[in-house]
């Protein structure tokens, strides 16, 4: 693996952090505080392709690698965690598993115009009695005629209110467990699919999560992605992606929290001298510098070996674990060397301790990720 950036990713990481800087972090806190999805700013970043970071040009993607992807999503959540997020289902979660499985027709029906930015996408797999269980979803569909009846409902769903489709995982045989589970993409409008309320959360609050109901909802078989009863094994590859894209996140969250504390502590005075003169200060820092660098190279290990064609389960799980209670600690450590500045929404290291929270959740908890590696481990060693 080699640790230096080339070129082209390099330049793509410039032009990312300018767009950031002067187009996305002047709204960050007004997102935040009305929880607007941001329709304008994912249209400038369709522009860019950062919509569709990894895919092929000629599927509307930039055409770029997923150590590209990695540092995207990092470099906007260091301003905006909601964009950052909302970026990150677009690539990883639904673009994704239509490059990967889908077939030619439903890569140009599906892949095209969301990897260009045209629509928005989501990924609904949650349900209000089935989060790390994702195997015991209720949601189930019959097939008739050619056609897929779906009836239930999926919770937490990000992106869901504001999505033009969504890939939906369903239940086609109950019996057979996780090996009847099947994945359908249904575009908004089809009758019988609903968008409930956008949910009231602790942080990223413009991601229009919301709940998504099915009422004898009929989706053409064309719409499956995947052959029927694999959709378990799709969804489960998918969030191996996305857990890169979550780890990236939580690494953005932290480097923007960590460069105002750092600008902080160079100009806050006390006692006749700016705090990072004083030693509590400098090991707060030196420990926050030191697990963002160490997170941001895992989640650009596991980016690296996604890119190689091998196996990435362990290496995202790693990431993404370590990420994301770093993301924790590290904006709980910008609070503190704040002070009360640091718990007033006038600063956004408070927004940041918020956001950085659901990283440790969504996309598998940490538990669920200690599970995936723990499994690695025994097998492996």
């Amino acid at each position: 693996m080699n640790l230096e950036l080339t070129p082209e990713q390099q330049l793509l990481q410039q032009t990312v952090r300018e767009f950031a800087n002067a187009e996305v972090k002047p709204l960050a806190r007004e997102l935040d505080e009305t929880g607007h999805f941001p329709r304008e700013t994912f249209r400038k970043a369709a522009e860019l392709g950062l919509t569709g970071v990894s895919f092929p040009e000629e599927y509307g993607g930039a055409g770029f690698d997923h150590v590209a992807y990695s540092i995207v999503i990092e470099e906007i959540s260091r301003v905006c965690a909601s964009t950052g997020v909302i970026l990150s289902v677009q690539n990883s979660l639904f673009c994704d598993p239509i490059y990967r499985f889908g077939d030619e027709e439903q890569k140009k029906r599906f892949l095209v115009p969301y990897a260009s930015g045209e629509k928005i996408g989501c990924y609904a797999l949650t349900e209000p009695q089935a989060g790390s269980n994702a195997a015991a979803l209720r949601t189930v569909a019959v097939r008739r005629d050619g056609r897929y009846i779906i009836n239930g409902t999926k919770a937490w769903i990000t992106n869901g209110g504001a999505a033009d489709a969504a890939i939906v995982y369903v239940n086609t045989q109950p019996e057979k467990g996780e090996k009847g589970i099947t994945a359908l993409v249904v575009e908004k409008g089809t009758p019988g699919f609903h968008v409930g309320k956008e949910e009231k959360k602790l942080g990223i609050n413009a991601t229009a999560c919301c709940e998504l109901s099915f009422s004898d909802c009929e989706v053409p078989e064309s719409n499956r992605i995947g052959a029927e009863g694999e959709g378990y094994k799709v969804a489960l590859s998918t969030l191996d992606g996305g857990r890169i894209g979550i780890a990236s996140q939580a690494v953005g969250i932290a480097q923007g929290a960590f460069e105002t504390a750092l600008a902080y502590a160079k100009e806050r005075q006390a006692f006749g001298h700016p705090i990072a003169d004083f030693q509590a200060i400098q090991f707060m820092l030196a420990d926050m510098a030191t697990e963002i660098d160490a997170a941001r190279l895992l989640a650009r290990k596991a980016a690296w070996k996604q890119d190689s064609g091998a196996r990435f389960s362990m290496e995202a799980a790693i990431g993404k674990l370590f990420a994301s209670e770093m993301s924790t600690r590290v904006t709980h450590k910008a609070i503190q060397i704040l002070g009360g500045n640091g718990y007033s929404r006038e600063y956004p290291v408070e927004r940041a301790y918020r956001d950085a929270r659901i990283t440790e959740i969504y996309e598998g908890t940490s538990e669920i990720q200690r599970l995936v590696i723990s499994a690695w481990v025994l097998k492996q060693y």
